[in-house]
């Protein structure tokens, strides 16, 4: 199976309080972030470890993932995710505060199990899914805080 290292860093310019308790607001991604996020409904919840059922948008489609998420207050989360395309993978989403704000760290080691996202995964989920990533998230955290 392939596996593709998604990665990049972020400055927020604002305290990393009020981005924590965005990014940990599970079920109201869809409304902070509607590209990405179509539902996601808690199914489990023992102390800070979710397991989560999740409707994501990708690639033009709405596609169902499976997510084991652990809450790190108030640095961020970490998530096992699995979907019905073809990929799994291991995402981190942690910060750190800086003189300008927040500091966000994240990685997404994807695991391709799809023969066609094999072939063409390094184009679409390493240069295309990162740069969408930004816009959808990243740009509209910047958008809700730094005002």
């Amino acid at each position: 199976m392939k596996k593709i290292l998604l990665k990049d860093s972020w400055i927020i310019r604002a305290p990393r309080e009020k981005v924590y308790r965005i990014m940990s607001d599970f079920e109201n991604m869809p409304k902070y972030f509607p590209a990405v996020a179509h539902s996601i409904h808690i199914i489990k919840r023992e102390g800070n470890n979710l397991t989560m059922e999740a409707k994501a948008k990708t690639f033009g489609r709405v596609i169902s993932v499976h997510m084991e998420t652990q809450l790190r207050p108030p640095f961020g989360y970490v998530s096992d995710n699995k979907n019905n395309i073809g990929t799994s993978g291991h995402e981190e989403f942690m910060m750190e505060e800086v003189p300008e704000g927040t500091k966000i760290n994240y990685v997404y080691d994807v695991e391709l199990k799809n023969p066609i996202f094999r072939i063409f995964g390094g184009f679409l989920i390493g240069w295309y899914a990162m740069r969408f990533w930004k816009r959808a998230v990243i740009d509209k955290l910047k958008e809700m805080l730094e005002k």
